[in-house]
């Protein structure tokens, strides 16, 4: 892959893939997906030898802890670049930093578009910054894949939003779990809540309490921020106050680490549950304290590479082996890491299905993908038909070392 210095990159991924113009013909509508005939003219961003996809990230600012994902997305096109491309096309992806600030990946969306030509969007992180740009990506008529975002709007608005997927499982359906799991192990636990004031938060914050009511679980304080507060740590001294049984923290990377701390320097030890985009033991378990950590539950979709049960499994041997000699700096035991990984996967399977080189024919195949496990835990599996990529996953508890899973899988589809 070809390199170019994006502006306000961290040093670490200053050696991102990144794109040429692109090539080829035609000009993207905002009009749903349809059926072309025949090969057709190529669409911008592709050609017979390539294909230019792009994505934005927040390499800076407050969740600049996912800026990791793009490790894996790079491993995985170079090492599919290094067996031939795909159906014979090399794939060249940009990286725009975006800081996590809606305007600038709506100015990155821009450019990716119109001054980049990518073929497609794919992997972008962040749930403020993809609904910034959904509208206008929409209109461009240019897909918008396997976003980094568990927003429950991917999947429910797709006449409206027709170009657009997510990646992760869905926020709410991930919360629902949470909801089912408290009323297995504490059914009348106090409960004091963190959420982040935004999409994010508000997504899973809603299906949380929409799970929980009825039932004998109560909320008995709740606090919000903005990702603009510097810290959390007023907030939670305040749910410590409460003395609540359990603490479910639905807010970002930077913020749960602030959270952890916090809640172990006062002296809080509640049940503590974190969301699965926070999953990560290098990017926040470890930053707030591995004693701090041990305990805590969350959910978990992908094979930990650090668990000796799949020390012999094919495909996390494939990644490994891709992660150490493309992006040799990454960590590959980064949940990010792995998560950039499969979305990369979701896109080499969509480029392969697809039958003629246009967006319209690549939405096609992309909402009929039904990827096996890779480096899915057993049960769950990339299926597209549904508008919901991933909605299998099982709850885990973090030992201090590992993601230790608990029970059997759970797929969770209603509450969207």
């Amino acid at each position: 892959m070809k390199v170019r210095t994006v502006a306000a990159v961290v040093p670490l991924l200053a050696a991102l893939a990144t794109a040429v113009a692109g090539c080829g013909s035609g000009t993207a509508t905002g009009a749903a997906p349809a059926a072309t005939g025949g090969g057709g003219s190529a669409d911008p961003g592709i050609s017979k030898t390539s294909v230019t996809l792009g994505g934005s990230y927040p390499f800076s600012g407050p969740a600049a802890a996912y800026s990791t994902l793009v490790y894996g997305v790079q491993a995985a096109f170079d090492a599919a670049n290094a067996g031939g491309g795909v159906s014979g096309r090399k794939i060249k992806y940009t990286a725009l930093d975006d800081g996590y600030d809606p305007a600038r990946a709506l100015q990155d969306a821009h450019q990716l578009i119109e001054q980049d030509h990518v073929f497609a969007i794919l992997g972008s992180a962040g749930t403020p910054t993809n609904f910034a740009d959904w509208d206008y990506i929409n209109q461009a008529g240019v897909p918008d894949l396997f976003l980094i975002s568990g927003a429950s709007n991917w999947g429910a608005d797709i006449k409206a939003h027709p170009w657009t997927i997510g990646g992760l499982p869905s926020f709410v359906a991930e919360a629902r779990i949470y909801a089912h799991y408290l009323e297995r192990v504490m059914p009348h636990a106090t409960i004091a809540i963190l959420y982040q004031n935004d999409e994010f938060g508000q997504d899973y914050l809603g299906g949380f309490l929409h799970a929980i009511a009825g039932s004998g679980l109560k909320v008995i304080a709740k606090q919000d921020y903005v990702v603009t507060d510097p810290t959390v740590d007023t907030q939670v001294s305040n749910l410590a106050a409460s003395k609540a049984q359990v603490f479910v923290d639905f807010s970002t990377a930077q913020f749960t680490i602030q959270a952890i701390k916090q809640a172990a320097s006062l002296g809080w030890k509640p049940l503590h549950i974190i969301p699965v985009p926070d999953a990560s033991k290098t990017q926040v378990l470890e930053p707030a304290g591995l004693q701090n950590s041990t305990g805590i539950i969350s959910v978990d979709y992908s094979k930990d590479p650090t668990d000796p049960r799949w020390a012999r499994d094919a495909s996390v041997q494939e990644y490994l082996r891709a992660v150490k000699q493309y992006t040799p700096k990454a960590n590959p035991d980064d949940f990010n890491v792995e998560e950039g990984w499969i979305v990369a996967q979701a896109m080499i399977a969509a480029l392969k299905a697809m039958k003629h080189p246009t967006r319209a024919s690549l939405m096609q195949a992309v909402r009929t993908l039904n990827v096996p496990e890779g480096v899915l835990l057993p049960g769950v599996e990339i299926n597209t038909t549904h508008g919901y990529p991933i909605q299998t996953m099982y709850v885990a508890r973090f030992n201090g070392t590992t993601w230790q899973l608990l029970g059997s899988p759970i797929t969770e589809t209603r509450g969207y």
